[in-house]
């Protein structure tokens, strides 16, 4: 059985768009289950319930990794030998990107974390494993494939949770991501902290399609500052303190920087280091 969880925000058009891309390709020899965790009680997404589709109510908006979370607990609780897929709204799976899936994981069950290439709709790469070099607190997503067409996989230093599989069955307790990142890093977070327990962490050539900034450029404000208490938060947990002390001098000279012509840019970023800052005290 392979368990597909997606986390809502106000995306119940861009999950029937998921869905259908998985009940397109589906075979009868395929167990599959979407769950969908729905941050948004304000939005009704009962539509999009059936026999393969469930919905967890999550009662508030949990941020990306609370969402995973409770969509991960409700799996292992049931079936601790299964594959989950994290797959994120605003994507759509190719033809046979299911089963590869399944085969995929079926043939390599020893490793844990597994990331896919993510082609935008063009064609164009959105992400091919991640970088991360903790001397500098260099922590980019790659955009070109470096997967051999021979091999089924390449190991990575992090994998985006826009498109995650997991095999359960190499963790004991459940795998959860760090609360203390509301949205973004928080798939950075998961990778480095499983693979310093001993947990691979690899890219496959498994494609899926992203339309990216769907979701997020909502609130461009709110992601702003998101992000940037996220990558402060992430630099203090795996790298030395002159680094995330360097970068936040170079955070901070930015913020001043472009407040002279986007001073709401600006806001939101001193905004992220306060929150920082404040949760540091």
């Amino acid at each position: 059985m392979i368990y597909l969880i997606t986390v809502n925000y106000y995306s119940t058009a861009l999950i029937a768009q998921l869905l259908a891309s998985i009940q397109s390709q589906i075979g009868v020899d395929i167990e599959y289950q979407l769950i969908i965790v729905n941050n948004s009680p304000a939005e009704d997404c009962s539509k999009l319930a059936g026999d393969r589709v469930l919905i967890l109510e999550a009662g508030e908006n949990l941020g990306f990794g609370g969402g995973c979370n409770l969509g991960l607990n409700w799996v292992y609780e049931r079936d601790r030998a299964a594959t989950v897929w994290l797959i994120n709204p605003d994507t759509t799976l190719p033809e046979n990107a299911l089963n590869q899936a399944i085969q995929f994981c079926r043939t390599h069950p020893t490793l844990s974390i597994i990331g896919t290439i993510i082609s935008e709709p063009s064609g164009k790469i959105w992400f091919a494993g991640g970088e991360f070099v903790p001397e500098t607190g260099k922590i980019v997503a790659c955009t070109e494939i470096s997967i051999h067409p021979n091999t089924d996989y390449v190991a990575t230093s992090w994998v985006t949770g826009c498109s995650l599989l997991l095999n359960l069955q190499n963790f004991d307790p459940c795998p959860q991501f760090d609360p203390a990142y509301f949205l973004y890093y928080e798939d950075f977070d998961f990778c480095r902290r499983y693979a310093q327990e001993g947990h691979s962490v690899v890219i496959t050539p498994i494609q899926v399609i992203h339309y990216p900034s769907s979701i997020t450029s909502r609130n461009p404000s709110s992601t702003l500052q998101h992000s940037t208490f996220s990558y402060l938060l992430a630099l203090e947990r795996h790298t030395r303190p002159q680094v995330l002390w360097y970068r936040l001098s170079r955070i901070v000279f930015h913020a001043v920087r472009v407040g002279i012509v986007q001073p709401q840019q600006a806001i939101a970023i001193l905004k992220g280091i306060l929150q920082f800052w404040q949760r540091s005290l």
